[in-house]
């Protein structure tokens, strides 16, 4: 009998252990680059960059009128969007399901949310503070972003590769439908992108949240 049982737990061990052998691995998210994007939506400069990219410096100020620079954002894992307050189609839709990641990750410290204006006009401290609350954003971990508007448009040219050129050019009129863009945009710890959703959809901002956990795991 105890002969059966000693064969019995060797069988399993060895089942066991060949399984991890056998079974497939996870794929690592991709590293986005420039080369891997639409050449529409990436500066002229960086159009035949293909290994090492990096989200770029910066510096605006959030919701709460504290500076916010890339350095707030090292070694932690975020996702970034292009928006604006007084859009009335996309982006109430965007930032419903972005009220989604921060709820599945609100008590981690390592993980934030930046949410870029493309509109800073109108997008003052003081509006981008009421819609925050509007949207019950934590302070602490989805910032709302404005700042110059060259330097807002220059970074989703050059980093995130969410504006195409005549976006980019024209800085006036922030209310037309051209300038909105749908793109939830995933960065790891080191400031590479690792991939672009649909923030208009439940199903690809589901895979968002999915990935995020990917992230954490890959550390």
């Amino acid at each position: 009998m105890k002969r059966i049982v000693f064969i019995g737990v060797i069988f399993i061990v060895g089942v066991t252990i060949g399984y991890q052998f056998i079974k497939p691995k996870e794929k690592k998210l991709p590293f986005i680059n420039p080369v891997d994007v639409n050449s529409e939506m990436v500066d002229s400069s960086l159009l035949r960059v293909g290994y090492g990219h990096k989200i770029g410096r910066f510096e605006f100020r959030n919701q709460n009128n504290k500076l916010v620079t890339d350095s707030d954002v090292k070694n932690k894992i975020y996702v970034a969007e292009y928006f604006f307050t007084t859009c009335k189609s996309i982006c109430p839709i965007m930032n419903s399901q972005m009220k989604r990641v921060q709820e599945k990750f609100s008590n981690n410290a390592d993980f934030k949310i930046l949410s870029f204006t493309v509109d800073p006009e109108t997008d003052t401290v003081a509006q981008m503070k009421r819609y925050a609350k509007e949207h019950g954003a934590n302070d602490n971990q989805w910032y709302f972003l404005t700042g110059e508007k060259k330097a807002l448009y220059e970074l989703a040219r050059q980093s995130f590769f969410v504006l195409k050129p005549a976006e980019a050019q024209n800085l006036g009129d922030a209310g037309s439908d051209f300038i909105h863009t749908n793109n939830f945009v995933l960065v790891d710890r080191k400031g590479r992108i690792r991939g672009y959703y649909d923030g208009t959809s439940q199903k690809e901002v589901s895979n968002l949240i999915r990935d995020i956990n990917k992230l954490f795991q890959e550390d």
